[in-house]
């Protein structure tokens, strides 16, 4: 992160939050937005792993603060943000990584998966994104700018088995997005959504290949090639591929783009 002046910093002077900062996502991301000039604020369950994000950010010469928030609970990201507002003068991005994790929730055929199993990622996914942007856009409106930003994989779209409510929640997720615009870009609040396929480099992926690679019966790596396999690349979005974009949309150089998604899926998707 050294080269900083060498790069274009399309956000400086911005204040952005990251939530589940922690994460694989969300670090990237994180990360990316202090290379491009931002005042990155982390927000996570894990205080030892936002630490360590946060001090990787300094060290490379970037500014970045962390604070344990847990991003389904309103009154700690109301709180939260209020002090952000109050120390910094305001937020301009609201990125939101959090995730669940996809043990006993994906690779189980939906007749056989117990109701509360399903409503899960829709009720988690649904919740903490009506919240992180609710509180967010209560700061952003009358300062007439701001963004709110989301991540979602390809089977919001995509049709695909073996995923449990999952989809429903990542749909659920991209209906929001384009809600949210609809009322707040009039007031000068966009609202973006970044549409991957699987990565991966993350952690979780490995989970998930292996809970669909066990259901079908086959290797996690036949899997995984079958699934680079639909793209027209024939290969999976990369966690650079999606914070340079992530970097782009949430900049004053994408001040055109509201209500929609990012598709960076490769092909598996073709609008």
């Amino acid at each position: 992160m050294n080269d900083r002046k060498e790069k274009n910093m399309l956000l400086e002077g911005k204040n952005v939050v990251v939530y589940g900062a922690g994460g694989a996502v969300g670090g990237a991301v994180a990360r990316e937005f202090a290379r491009a000039g931002a005042k990155v604020f982390l927000t996570g369950r894990d205080s030892g792993v936002l630490d360590a994000v946060a001090k990787e950010i300094v060290a490379g010469g970037g500014v970045a603060e962390a604070a344990v928030v847990d991003a389904l609970d309103e009154r700690a990201v109301s709180g939260h943000l209020a002090g952000v507002v109050a120390d910094s003068g305001g937020i301009d991005v609201s990125f939101n990584a959090i995730g669940i994790s996809p043990r006993g929730l994906q690779g189980v055929p939906l007749a056989d998966l117990p109701v509360d199993d399903f409503l899960r990622p829709v009720q988690t996914y649904a919740r903490t994104h009506f919240l992180t942007a609710k509180s967010a856009a209560r700061h952003m409106i009358p300062r007439g700018s701001g963004v709110i930003m989301m991540h979602t994989p390809e089977p919001a779209r995509a049709s695909m088995p073996l995923v449990g409510g999952m989809s429903v929640g990542w749909a659920a997720m991209e209906a929001l997005n384009r809600a949210l615009s609809a009322e707040w870009a009039p007031h000068g609040v966009r609202s973006i959504c970044l549409r991957t396929t699987g990565m991966v480099e993350t952690p979780v992926i490995d989970v998930v290949y292996q809970l669909h690679a066990d259901a079908l019966g086959i290797t996690r790596d036949q899997f995984t090639a079958a699934a680079v396999e639909l793209t027209h690349r024939k290969r999976p979005t990369t966690l650079a591929e999606l914070t340079a974009v992530a970097v782009f949309l949430a900049s004053d150089h994408a001040s055109a783009m509201t209500g929609t998604v990012a598709n960076l899926t490769g092909g598996i998707i073709v609008d």
